[in-house]
């Protein structure tokens, strides 16, 4: 029986160019309308993927969503510090709005199914799926529900004469967005296999990376980075010029072994030069304007927040009570911090702000400032319980 109108979430790569005619073939049908969400792909990338939409789809539309991208989750991400097991965010954070986005076109097309080519084995499928059941649409996914092998996708695009940049020969599979940058498949699967360097773009090798260190000023206003040198920038600006200046440092790679929500462990290369050099920055600035208790609180939050964020729960109440809880702590994260750029390192060299926690005067040395006899009272019962009951043991 046929169907009506189906809405694909579009890249233009394989997983999603299959499903094209898998749609009409397989699941009977009658319109595929694809969208490709432009959150900082290469021109090139967004242009095949509106191409080939048009081409092969019934309808098609290119979303430039790039600026909502960095200040509705970008952003939010550097005041959450967010990280997943030692790398930055990036790829999970755009899953969502490239979802909302596909969402809002079905509604628009009277759609009742939205499709996807996440595979049935990584992390996408769920933070898809979970944005689309919300929406109260039903859920296609092709690539998870046929059981297909990559192979199997290339000799079947290769059968409907539908371009494709994966082959056999250059299996890898690459994510991007303006924030970060994954690279995954092929003989990267083999944890022991060493990655050839062609496959980064963003980045260069650390010892090929200038013999002078870079040094720059990023400006903070509420815990978000206004600011490069003293020039003040659009929030997607500022992203890809930091990471054309820390990249170019070597700043920004991870070739990790990560635990995706289902469990399995796989190998993933990242890279992400802003992303790491932007958090460090916030990080350090954080130390200086917000109390301990806020510090030590924060770190469980940012935590938190960052395993909802990678599993793609940004309806999830907790998610937005842990936002709460950041947007305040970075009404106080004002200032500067200096960065030195050098061989794939990020350091800070200084920082200051309007709202710093500190005082040089009761803090040195030299100053009689605080009279130093008074911390003797806390001296004596620093510790007692601890003192106390080692006396008891030695009696």
């Amino acid at each position: 029986m046929k169907k009506g109108t189906v809405v694909l979430a579009f890249s233009g790569g394989l997983d999603t160019s299959v499903c094209i005619p898998l749609l009409r073939e397989r699941y009977g049908y009658e319109r595929v309308v694809t969208v490709a969400v432009d959150v900082g792909q290469p021109e090139s990338d967004i242009r095949s993927a509106t191409e080939k939409g048009r081409r092969f789809a019934d309808a098609h539309y290119t979303i430039d969503a790039k600026e909502r991208f960095v200040e509705e989750y970008v952003f939010p991400s550097i005041q959450a510090n967010g990280s997943y097991e030692g790398y930055p965010l990036g790829t999970a954070l755009a899953r969502p709005l490239i979802a909302e986005e596909t969402v809002a076109i079905a509604r628009a097309n009277e759609a009742k199914a939205v499709a996807h080519g996440c595979t049935g084995k990584g992390n996408d499928q769920l933070r898809f799926d979970f944005i689309i059941r919300s929406a109260g649409l039903e859920v296609v996914a092709p690539i998870r529900e046929l059981n297909l092998t990559r192979t199997w996708e290339i000799e079947y695009a290769r059968k409907h004469k539908i371009p494709v940049t994966v082959a056999k020969k250059n299996p890898y599979s690459v994510d991007e967005n303006c924030w970060n940058r994954s690279i995954e498949g092929g003989r990267l699967e083999d944890p022991s296999f060493h990655p050839p360097e062609s496959i980064y773009r963003w980045t260069v090798r650390p010892e090929k990376a200038p013999d002078t260190p870079e040094e720059l000023t990023v400006c903070f206003e509420a815990g978000i980075p206004v600011a490069l040198d003293g020039e003040r920038m659009k929030g997607i600006d500022l992203v890809q010029e930091m990471n054309l200046r820390a990249g170019r440092n070597g700043v920004g790679r991870n070739d990790m072994i990560e635990d995706r929500i289902l469990g399995l462990k796989a190998r993933e290369i990242y890279e992400h030069p802003a992303a790491t050099a932007l958090i460090t920055a916030h990080a350090d600035l954080e130390h200086l304007v917000l109390t301990r208790n806020e510090l030590a609180f924060k770190r469980g939050v940012d935590d938190r927040w960052s395993e909802l964020a990678y599993q793609g729960l940004v309806h999830e109440p907790l998610f937005a009570a842990l936002n709460a809880f950041i947007k305040k702590t970075q009404e106080r994260v004002n200032g500067t911090v200096d960065l030195v750029l050098y061989r794939g390192s990020v350091r800070v060299a200084g920082r200051s702000s309007p709202d710093a926690l500190y005082s040089g005067d009761m803090v040195s040395f030299d100053s009689m400032s605080l009279d130093q006899g008074h911390a003797e009272g806390v001296s004596r019962f620093h510790g007692i319980q601890a003192q106390m009951l080692k006396k008891m043991k030695e009696r």
